[in-house]
């Protein structure tokens, strides 16, 4: 043991620890079976500080709540605020002042959850940790845990530590939320190759992993921010989350509507005050003007429709955390999908069973089926019997019964062998109790098989399961139709390959009746003169409608890649069956990726689907890679090692069953099903909110621009105000206080899932909607500068005229509402009542446009006049050309031919 006179070099940086010898390790850290002494573990722990990932302190509030006014739409509601209370209208500046406190709620929550982060990741380190000091054993408290000292580990333990292992009986560990592995890893202590990835360096144990059968000793090698687990918490701090598509759309809109209407404003003073207008009453309008024309209720609307996107994508199991989640996802271009439980079930089962030169395929009920689909005799003592019998009782799993279905324990893989043998009749209960254990050979992995002699009536029978080729060579018969016949190890052989080419994990099984009994359990050796009896193949299956999901994503151009910890035989063969990997089934491993540069693998990144054994640090240089090529890319993930990736991702997508705490809170949005067709449901939902903000923008925008546009011509006209500052006011008030939110709930269209995502650079509204904006804003202005000319022309007062303009303007806003309900969908085609809350909002804004028009405060206050009949009739004449004229642009660009990518980008 080290002494207290002991200086090892303990923080010379990092080692590859994997490749070294255990002697060596222990000799470099000055340590040894009887562990460290009292004084050097003190001295190291002052050198090395607590085994602990750091906690960075969190930002402060004030400092959070700053950053969710730093938008360049949040200038301008500010601006707008300002000058709303200096106009003294006050019922609009307190409308735009709750939409300012409610996007800076929304914000200030969720930047505070994701600092959450990093400090989940502080429940994966265990709070004690027996070790070795001085010769004996202790148990202490893990964050004492230095360099050196040796840690024991049983099932049921999580490692507590870096450990290079140094013994190891059987071990088996679940490195799942490090690798991706589905299966434990069994553990071994000789040195391995320098440069082989996490996952294959099986002299090692990490810190969060949890031991799942067996038991070890192994050498802490790291600790705290140096472990691995360390190493994806700095990558989560380093990495920030990236602005979604929405986000900067709505960004560059805002600087372009604030440039717009500031021009406008600009304009309008100076041509009003020289055509002689007063300078304070021009003022005044060009400030009306810019409130008017500002689409402040947008952030409002932004946050109703994601909001209610939320809601929906919630009813099918995707939870979103982050409300711009709700949106981006329509705007995907690639998913980055984990395999193990999102793609596939996360539960091995066996498909098939290989028995005397026949093969059997295993239904979903564990029964095994002929060639011809009929269920197979399964007879006492035929090869398939036998076969399936061996893997009963050479196996430790057990099964229960519940009112939910059969219930396992132990280990998947040997759970996995139950399931044909009770689809078979062979109940486990029953035969175990018929052959009682009398020893058991465990598995180790020079061992490549384990076993159980049986006991029957005092005679012994071994059973045993392991690799093919392993078991071959131990065999000198194999099980035929009419008994024993000379093994045929090139049959074997060649069967066994043919079942691992599809991605299975293959067992043999055999047998032999031991000449004489055993004397005891520690008789047992190596077994020889074996009846080889079969083989089981097994995989953890695709989910139901996976792969109809899959074919769903490629229909919407949206490109499906798996990204996965597994080997890359079996991602390939999974990755085959749903239809995502490349026709010539090429994968990309993790060893090949870390030998490519950012440039190769941006070139590799374009055509490759699928990605095997692949590390924290490679899946995160993927998404870059991704999105350094212009996608919008969409990451699931349920380990720790998926967190940096899904913080770096446009859309984290964590698992809400199987998923850590670090993933979740690392994620924009949780499965509550683990199920990749969530996702396919949320994509949908994506683009349908999209679609209804682009909705509520087109309206907003082009009703402003109908204002400016008629404002401006009226004072280059040289005619009297067409409406008073208070007017345009009104008219700002009326329209998207209740129009635009109703926009928002707005029902899907049809088809949604049949086109191409978003191109990245379109904006807010796509050149098509800009067309539109510029047609509508036109015919607007020109009905109500008619109406008002025909208003003063035939003797009426100018504050008549103003009020026949301002009503023209509120009916036309109600008519050209139902235009924005549908891009391409004639109104004539859409039924009024599939969203009430329009029709009800259009009706309730005309109704109290009216009402203030006979009412004499709103009279007094709008300075407007009551209409007569006539001249409401001549309103909804003129303001229903704006009807026609999108129609007739809604029909013109529907015989354009609409251009789309050839066949789905997965291939490209």
């Amino acid at each position: 043991m080290a002494d207290s006179g002991t200086h090892t070099a303990i923080t010379e940086g990092p080692r590859a620890w994997h490749a070294m010898a255990s002697a060596e390790v222990e000799d470099v850290l000055g340590s040894g079976p009887g562990g460290l002494g009292a004084a050097e573990v003190e001295r190291r722990r002052q050198q090395c500080g607590p085994n602990q990932l750091a906690d960075q302190p969190p930002t402060p509030p004030l400092v959070v709540l700053a950053r969710q006014f730093r938008s360049p739409l949040i200038y301008i509601l500010l601006a707008a605020t300002v000058v709303t209370v200096l106009l003294e209208e006050y019922l609009d500046a307190s409308v735009i002042a709750v939409v300012l406190a409610l996007n800076a709620v929304i914000g200030f929550t969720q930047e505070r959850k994701a600092e959450g982060a990093v400090r989940a990741l502080m429940g994966l380190v265990v709070p004690r940790a027996r070790v070795v000091r001085d010769g004996q054993e202790w148990e202490v408290d893990s964050r004492e845990l230095v360099p050196g000292d040796v840690v024991l580990l049983e099932p049921g333990a999580r490692v507590p530590a870096d450990l290079r292992l140094v013994a190891a009986n059987a071990l088996g560990v679940d490195e799942s939320l490090l690798t991706g592995e589905s299966l434990p890893v069994t553990k071994r202590t000789g040195p391995v190759a320098e440069r082989v990835p996490l996952a294959d360096r099986v002299n090692m144990a990490y810190t969060g992993s949890v031991v799942t059968t067996g038991r070890g000793r192994g050498v802490v090698v790291a600790t705290g921010a140096a472990t691995e687990l360390g190493a994806i918490a700095g990558m989560i701090r380093a990495e920030e989350a990236p602005e979604t598509p929405l986000q900067r759309r709505m960004g560059e809109f805002a600087k372009l509507v604030g440039v717009a209407v500031g021009v406008s404003a600009v304009v309008a003073f100076v041509t009003g005050v020289a055509r002689g207008g007063r300078a304070e009453e021009m003022f005044l309008t060009a400030v009306a003007l810019a409130v008017a024309a500002i689409p402040e209720g947008l952030p409002v609307v932004f946050t109703v429709t994601l909001a209610l996107g939320v809601r929906r994508m919630a009813r099918r199991n995707a939870i979103v955390r982050r409300l711009p989640a709700v949106e981006t996802l329509g705007s995907t271009t690639v998913i980055g999908s984990d395999k193990t439980g999102t793609l596939t079930q996360n539960r091995m089962t066996v498909q098939r069973v290989w028995a005397a030169g026949q093969e059997y395929t295993v239904d979903d009920g564990g029964v095994c089926l002929a060639a011809d689909g009929t269920p197979a005799p399964v007879r006492d003592g035929t090869p398939l019997h036998l076969t399936l019998l061996a893997g009963v009782l050479a196996n430790e799993a057990e099964v229960y019964r519940t009112a939910d279905g059969l219930q396992f324990t132990g280990d998947p893989t040997e759970a996995a062998l139950l399931v044909p043998a009770i689809g078979s009749g062979i109940e486990p209960d029953e035969v175990r109790e018929a052959l009682p254990s009398f020893a058991e050979v465990p598995f180790e992995p020079e061992r490549r098989y384990s076993a159980s002699v049986r006991d029957r009536h005092g005679a012994h029978t071994v059973y045993a399961k392991g690799a093919p080729e392993r078991l071959a060579g131990l065999c000198s018969h194999m099980a035929g139709p009419s008994g024993p016949v000379p093994i045929d190890p090139a049959a074997v052989h060649a069967a066994a390959r043919h079942l691992a080419a599809r991605g299975l994990r293959v067992l043999a099984m055999a047998y032999r009746e031991l000449p004489r009994p055993l004397a005891g359990p520690q008789d047992v050796g190596e077994p020889e003169a074996m009846v080889f009896l079969g083989m089981q193949a097994m995989m953890d299956p695709p989910r139901p409608g996976v792969r109809e999901a899959v074919a769903t994503c490629h229909g919407a151009g949206v490109r499906v890649a798996m990204i996965t910890g597994d080997h890359a035989i079996t991602a390939a063969a999974i990755a085959r069956d749903l239809g995502i990997g490349d026709p010539d089934g090429h994968v990309v491993t993790g060893t090949e990726l870390d030998a490519m540069d950012d440039e190769t693998l941006r070139a590799e990144a374009q055509h490759v689907n699928v990605y095997a054994r692949v590390s924290p640090e490679g899946k995160l240089r993927i998404v870059r890679a991704l999105e350094a090529n212009g996608e919008v890319v969409a990451v699931t993930g349920d380990g720790v090692n998926d967190a940096p990736a899904l913080k770096a991702a446009a859309i984290g997508v964590a698992m809400g069953r199987s998923g850590t705490d670090v993933a979740r809170e690392a994620a924009d949005m949780v499965l509550a099903d683990d199920n990749f067709v969530s996702i396919t449901a949320a994509v949908e939902e994506g683009r349908v909110a999209f679609d209804n903000v682009r909705k509520v923008t087109f309206f907003l925008v082009s009703t402003g621009a109908a204002t400016i546009v008629a404002i401006l011509v009226g004072v280059w006209a040289g005619w009297p105000l067409l409406m008073l500052p208070a007017q345009l006011l009104w008219l700002n008030l009326v329209t998207n206080g209740l129009q635009d939110v109703a926009l928002a709930f707005e029902p899907g269209e049809k088809g949604v899932l049949q086109r191409p995502p978003r191109r990245p650079g379109e904006g807010v509204l796509s050149r098509l909607l800009w067309e539109r904006v510029l047609l509508a804003g036109l015919v607007m202005a020109a009905g109500t500068l008619a109406l008002f000319r025909w208003e003063l022309d035939r003797g009426g007062t100018l504050a008549q005229a103003q009020t026949v303009a301002l009503s023209t303007m509120v009916v036309f806003m109600a008519f050209h509402v139902g235009n924005a309900r549908s891009e391409a969908v004639s109104l004539f085609r859409l039924s009024p009542v599939s969203n009430p809350f329009l029709f009800v909002a259009a009706v309730a804004a005309l109704a109290v446009h009216v009402a203030a028009l006979y009412l004499p405060p709103t009279q007094y206050v709008l300075r407007v006049e009551p209409i007569g009949a006539d001249a409401w009739a001549r309103i909804v004449a003129v303001a229903a050309t704006v009807l026609v004229a999108v129609e007739a642009h809604k029909a013109f660009r529907a015989r354009r031919p609409v251009r789309r990518p050839a066949g789905p980008r997965a291939h490209r």
